[in-house]
């Protein structure tokens, strides 16, 4: 198997990515943003496996705290204040997640009373659910990594809240539906429509706190059977496909996620699987013949590459993980197309990881905008199992 970790570089960006949005040295109005925080988290998790350093555990507990202590209260320019969850300092300390988290967006969310503007909704801020589960991913990993399961109990009680927000069923009766993003205080949605992958993020997040919620000496039996059923239903006949290179990676992120909760037991829905590396060809295909990876980099989006590279790092994981568990996967023939299928775009991973780390293209302006987020991604498609590896 070649070599697929690049710590030292990754140790590199992560250190500056911490001196530059204020973790640390801490600051005290540092720039936290959910989507990037839950990687970082998670790349600090896997530094301190891959080193040994306890630097790295500090400095994702540290991130931890400033994430809920920044995105889980109201912002500075909002007339509310504290948690908003609406709990009072102490409770709030000890539910930080009990009224979800912010997205941390630049611009103050949009009241229900303004008018709707497609462009500026994107600076916005508000609550995504795909933002909250990938918080939740990273909570879990925590746990996970040092053995307190705390984290995992304020990742259930988030997944909880923001299920009940977010999750609604239609006055006709028919399947139950998602908004896509609500208010910071998830009172009414911000956008109405649903995100491809919304369902499937729920329902492979809640079923990874689940597992490890059957291992919490104090609270075995943290039940999410009723948000994973669910998210189950919405998951039913849905299509997956997506020429997008961020979606893309993370199918193929979860069908690992799948396959190692298969392993363990904790997910029978075993045709989900196939599904997931299916829509994962249709889009890989579909990305590849669009050739945009030749285009210069103020053209290309740096963070959306990088999400490919790193689902496409799971590609011999996955097949090390069929052959040492023939008892789970038997020898399941699609399955071994599939990933062969799959291995023949695996050289898009370092030529993307490859540009990016050209100084040059680090110097467009399409690098410098989206930096910090940039630099978290690029950091895990170099190491990747903090993210991966459950």
């Amino acid at each position: 198997m070649k070599q697929r970790t690049s710590a030292p570089l990754a140790e590199k960006i992560m250190t500056e990515f911490a001196r530059l949005t204020g973790l640390s040295p801490a600051s005290s109005e540092p720039r936290r943003y959910l989507w990037t925080d839950a990687f970082a988290v998670c790349n600090f998790l896997g530094l301190y496996q891959e080193t040994g350093s306890e630097e790295f555990k500090d400095l994702a507990m540290q991130l931890v705290d400033q994430v809920h202590s920044v995105l889980g209260r109201h912002r500075h320019d909002d007339h509310r204040t504290g948690w908003i969850s609406g709990l009072d300092e102490e409770d709030g300390r000890l539910h930080p997640t009990k009224g979800g988290l912010r997205i941390g967006k630049r611009l103050k969310e949009r009241r229900p009373s303004d008018p709707f503007n497609e462009r500026l909704e994107w600076d916005r801020d508000g609550q995504y659910y795909h933002y909250l589960t990938k918080w939740m991913h990273a909570l879990n990993r925590v746990t996970k990594v040092t053995g307190d399961f705390t984290y995992n109990r304020w990742a259930i009680e988030l997944g909880r809240t923001v299920h009940t927000e977010f999750v609604y069923a239609p006055s006709s009766g028919s399947q139950k539906g998602m908004y896509w993003k609500m208010s910071i205080d998830l009172s009414y949605p911000l956008v109405p429509s649903m995100g491809l992958h919304d369902p499937l993020d729920g329902l492979v997040t809640y079923s990874q706190l689940q597992a490890t919620a059957a291992e919490d000496p104090e609270q075995p039996t943290a039940d999410l059977r009723t948000e994973i059923g669910d998210m189950a239903d919405m998951c039913e006949r849905k299509s997956w496909a997506t020429d997008d290179p961020l979606g893309i990676g993370g199918l193929l992120s979860d069908a690992f996620r799948v396959a190692q909760l298969m392993v363990k037991g904790h997910f029978a829905r075993t045709g989900l699987l196939s599904d997931l590396l299916d829509a994962s060809l249709v889009g890989i295909k579909a990305f590849a013949k669009e050739d945009s990876l030749s285009l210069p980099a103020e053209y290309r989006l740096a963070f959306r590459e990088l999400g490919l590279s790193i689902g496409l790092g799971v590609v011999e994981r996955l097949i090390e993980l069929f052959e040492r568990n023939e008892h789970t996967f038997g020898k399941e023939h699609d399955l071994k197309v599939q990933m062969k299928a799959l291995k023949q775009y695996e050289a898009h991973e370092e030529a993307i990881n490859g540009f990016w780390l050209q100084p040059e293209n680090q110097e467009a302006e399409s690098w410098i905008a989206h930096r910090d987020i940039n630099m978290v991604m690029l950091a895990t498609s170099l190491s990747p199992d903090g993210y991966l590896r459950l």
